[in-house]
């Protein structure tokens, strides 16, 4: 996918998953005719920039011919009509919006529903799904009472990918259930840190809704910010709101399972590389076939998991997408007032963080272009 921002052409295609949308979709393009090679769970103009600057720096290598399914609910919070005006000034072929209606509540998410037909095809229209970051999840998704620090702000961004991974992936809720990927167990599917936790919750697992407070017994930011670096997980530095221009990523070290899919990246396992982390949530009770290849160095949090069944699942709590992390040009200032900002790299060059992101992209697009 190679310099195509200045064309001029409008794209744009909606699709229902109820009964009565479907026969438009007979009458317009149809799924089956575009075949996504990626598909983007919540297309927001930032998630579908930041997919363009992997590709086009190959970054994450994608062959010039990849298509991009954008999806989304279409009670979602976020205002996906400023996605559609950006693709349409894109105006590239390579790109397309799916719109997805139904019911869905924490009620239905775990079995057939109203969007089922439309999971199964979008599945078995495309060759792999990346779910992205994003806010705290609905407690009762997983079973749990709200803590008074989750801030939910978007449920059915959340109820259509908890329900979409059900179904690709099954889960502890229905063990009769047989997911989708039992028929292409290689379908590549990358979760980013709430794409990560989203796995765990849709498979029946758990979270942590506070980090500092649930596993490290700390009250206030001030505590928060006197552990070592090591143990923090977000910049709560921006918490004061004294300097607006701060990053929202904090960078720490994290460890590997031995002969995990994470540790064979140029043997990173002896390395303990610096991510880009962002989150006060972690996996608590894990669901089924969720297993845990990385954590962090005090072996509290889940950094990374796998599938025991499915070798192309992969979720990662922190964010390996960041452009910044790519970028000499982009200075990162950590704590307010900083006036020596360095970009990533600069910070975390080769065998401290650099080589570990550009090999976690180059395995992924191996698998997507199998």
């Amino acid at each position: 996918m190679k310099k195509f921002l200045g064309v001029i052409v409008s794209v744009f295609m909606l699709w229902s998953c109820t009964n009565s949308e479907i026969e438009v979709l007979t009458r317009v393009d149809k799924l089956s005719d575009f075949k996504p090679t990626m598909v983007l769970m919540h297309p927001t103009v930032a998630n579908i920039k930041t997919f363009i600057e992997l590709t086009d720096n190959s970054i994450f290598p994608l062959s010039d011919s990849v298509r991009v399914l954008g999806v989304y609910h279409a009670n979602g919070a976020y205002n996906y009509g400023l996605s559609k005006d950006f693709l349409e000034i894109l105006a590239d072929e390579r790109f397309k919006l799916l719109e997805i209606e139904g019911e869905l509540n924490p009620e239905n998410l775990y079995v057939e529903n109203d969007c089922s037909n439309a999971f199964r095809e979008i599945f078995s229209n495309s060759k792999g799904i990346i779910f992205f970051g994003g806010p705290d999840m609905p407690a009762a998704t997983y079973g749990k009472q709200t803590n008074l620090l989750t801030s939910i702000t978007d449920v059915h961004r959340h109820y259509v990918e908890l329900s979409f991974l059900y179904h690709l992936l099954g889960g502890s809720q229905n063990e009769d259930y047989k997911p989708l990927l039992e028929s292409r167990p290689d379908y590549p599917i990358i979760g980013i840190c709430l794409g990560m936790q989203s796995m765990n919750v849709a498979t029946g697992g758990t979270m942590f809704q506070d980090i500092p407070t649930e596993l490290y017994g700390l009250q206030t930011v001030e505590e928060v910010l006197a552990q070592e670096q090591n143990a923090q997980h977000r910049n709560y530095h921006s918490s004061f709101g004294t300097d607006n221009e701060l990053t929202w990523g904090h960078f720490h070290q994290i460890k590997f399972e031995a002969n995990s899919f994470l540790d064979t990246l140029n043997r990173f396992v002896e390395q303990f590389p610096y991510v880009w982390s962002s989150h006060h949530q972690a996996l608590d009770a894990l669901g089924k076939g969720i297993v845990p290849i990385s954590w962090s160095m005090d072996g509290k949090i889940i950094e990374a998991v796998r599938h025991s069944e499915y070798p192309h699942v992969l979720g990662v709590q922190f964010h390996p997408e960041v452009p910044a992390i790519y970028n000499t040009e982009i200075k990162i200032k950590r704590i307010p007032f900083e006036v020596d900002s360095k970009s990533y790299i600069e910070l975390y060059p080769k065998h401290k963080g650099e080589d570990f992101h550009r090999a976690f992209w180059q395995r992924v697009g191996k698998w997507v272009n199998i």
